[in-house]
C-alpha cells in the first residue's frame, strides 16, 4: 500500500522542467555533523552553514532552495527522510531511535526514506513503510523496499572543460574502447581480494557485523582479464590505461587533479568505456562516462540500475553479463555496427541527456517523488 502510493501519486515534466515541490519532513536532532559523508545525499545540499547561499548550492550540487520545500512539522509532510544513512545508526548504536521515527511515520500513514551507504551496505530491516535508497547491493537480493541510486558526480564537462556541451566523436568501423583505471591480473592480489572478502562474510554470518555478505570475487583481476581480451583483439581499437592502485595511488592534491584530468581525457578520447564494479556492486564510473556523452561497455555482475523500469538501459549501454564476459569483443561490435553515423552522434548527446535529466541529484530525487509512471521495486 505505502510503496504503490508513494510512486503512483506524483508527476513531472522532465522536458519542461516544470516541479511543484512535495513538502519533505527530517528529524533534524537526528543530524551529526561528524558524519556528514553519512548524510542522506538530497540532504546534503541543504544542511549547510548560514553563509551557504543559493547561488552556491546550485553550483556545487545542481539543486536550488526553490526545488524541494521542507517543513519542520511531520503532520504536513509528503515524504519524510531519515538524515542519516541506516550506517550511522548502527555505528553509533541508535537503530532504536531510527526505528521510533519510522514507526511514528507509520502511524501517520508517510512514508520514510534512508540511505544504505558504502561499497557493501548494511543489513536494514524491511518495514512496509521505509523506502531503502542504495548504490550497492545484488539486484537478485534486493527486497520489494529496495530502490537503487545513482552515483552522484559534479558536471565534468563544466568542471574540468568549461563547457557544457559533448565533445562529438565521429562514427568510424573500427570502435575505440577506452578505461583509465585500477587493474590488476596478479593471481596473488587476487587471492588476497577473495580472502578479505571472505572474512567479511564470516563476520557477517556469525553477527559480528552488519555488512552485507558479498560474492566472492577479485574485482581487480575481473577488470584487468576483460581488459586484456580487448586488448588481443584485432576488431576493436583500445585507449587503456591501467593502474595497480586506486587513483594511482596519489595523494597530492596536485597529483589527484592531475590524475583526475587523465581520467576525463580517456574518457573524451574514447567512443565506448569498459564500466565494471569496483569493491561495491556498481561503477562510480558509469555514470562519469554517461555525464560526458560516450557509452559504458556495462558489465553486469548482478546490478540494479537506477529507475530500471522507465529507462531501457539496453539502448544506452552495450550490455554484457557476467557470464558473457568472454564476447565482449563480439557483443561491442554488434551494437556498434547496427548504428548509422548519424545515430553514433545522436546516442553520445542522448547518454548526456539521460545523465542531466534523471540521475543527477536533484532530477533523480524529483522523479522518484513526483513520477506518475509506477515504479515497482525490483525483487
Amino acid at each position: 500500500m505505502y510503496r504503490e502510493r508513494f510512486f503512483d501519486s506524483y508527476n513531472i515534466n522532465l522536458g519542461n522542467s516544470i516541479f511543484i515541490p512535495v513538502k519533505l519532513y527530517y528529524p533534524t536532532s537526528h543530524y551529526n555533523k561528524h558524519y556528514r559523508g553519512l548524510v542522506f545525499p538530497l540532504l546534503k545540499p541543504f544542511i549547510k552553514g548560514e553563509n551557504f547561499t543559493d547561488a552556491q548550492r546550485k553550483l556545487m550540487y545542481g539543486v536550488s532552495e526553490i526545488d524541494f520545500d521542507f517543513t519542520n512539522v511531520l503532520e504536513e509532510a509528503d515524504v519524510a527522510i531519515l538524515p542519516m544513512a541506516w550506517n550511522y545508526y548502527i555505528k553509533t548504536h541508535q537503530t532504536e531511535k531510527a526505528l521510533a521515527f519510522v514507526k511514528k511515520c507509520q502511524g501517520l500513514n508517510k512514508e520514510v526514506m534512508v540511505y544504505n551507504a558504502g561499497d557493501f551496505g548494511v543489513q536494514v530491516p524491511h518495514i512496509e513503510n521505509l523506502c531503502i535508497f542504495r548504490q550497492s547491493g545484488y539486484k537478485s537480493r534486493f527486497s520489494k523496499n529496495e530502490q537503487s541510486l545513482p552515483a552522484f558526480i559534479s558536471d565534468p564537462l563544466k568542471k574540468y572543460f568549461k563547457n557544457d556541451q559533448v565533445f562529438q566523436r565521429q562514427y568510424t568501423p573500427k570502435p575505440i574502447i577506452g578505461f583509465c583505471g585500477q587493474a590488476n591480473a596478479s593471481f596473488f592480489n587476487a587471492i588476497q581480494e577473495k580472502l578479505r572478502t571472505i572474512l567479511r562474510n564470516i563476520k557477517s554470518f556469525v553477527g559480528l557485523s552488519k555488512a552485507e555478505p558479498q560474492k566472492i570475487l577479485s574485482t581487480s583481476y575481473l577488470r584487468a582479464s576483460v581488459l586484456k581480451r580487448l586488448e588481443a583483439s584485432q576488431e576493436v581499437k583500445t585507449n587503456f590505461i591501467l593502474r595497480k592502485k586506486y587513483r594511482a595511488g596519489v595523494t597530492t592534491d596536485k597529483d589527484v587533479h592531475k590524475s583526475t584530468l587523465e581520467f576525463y581525457d580517456n574518457l573524451k578520447d574514447s567512443d565506448y568505456v569498459v564500466c565494471i564494479r569496483g569493491a561495491g556492486n556498481f561503477s562510480v564510473r558509469f555514470y562519469e562516462t554517461l555525464a560526458m556523452g560516450r557509452i559504458p561497455v556495462f558489465i553486469n555482475t548482478d546490478c540494479s540500475l537506477p529507475l530500471n523500469e522507465v529507462i531501457s538501459w539496453k539502448k544506452h549501454v552495450v550490455w554484457v553479463e557476467y557470464n558473457e564476459r568472454h564476447l565482449i569483443v563480439q557483443k561491442v561490435n554488434e551494437f556498434h555496427s547496427a548504428l548509422s553515423s548519424k545515430c553514433f552522434t545522436d546516442l553520445q548527446h542522448a547518454n548526456r541527456v539521460l545523465w542531466n535529466e534523471k540521475l543527477t541529484l536533484g532530477r533523480f530525487f524529483h522523479y522518484v517523488m513526483k513520477t506518475n509512471a509506477k515504479i515497482k521495486f525490483e525483487k
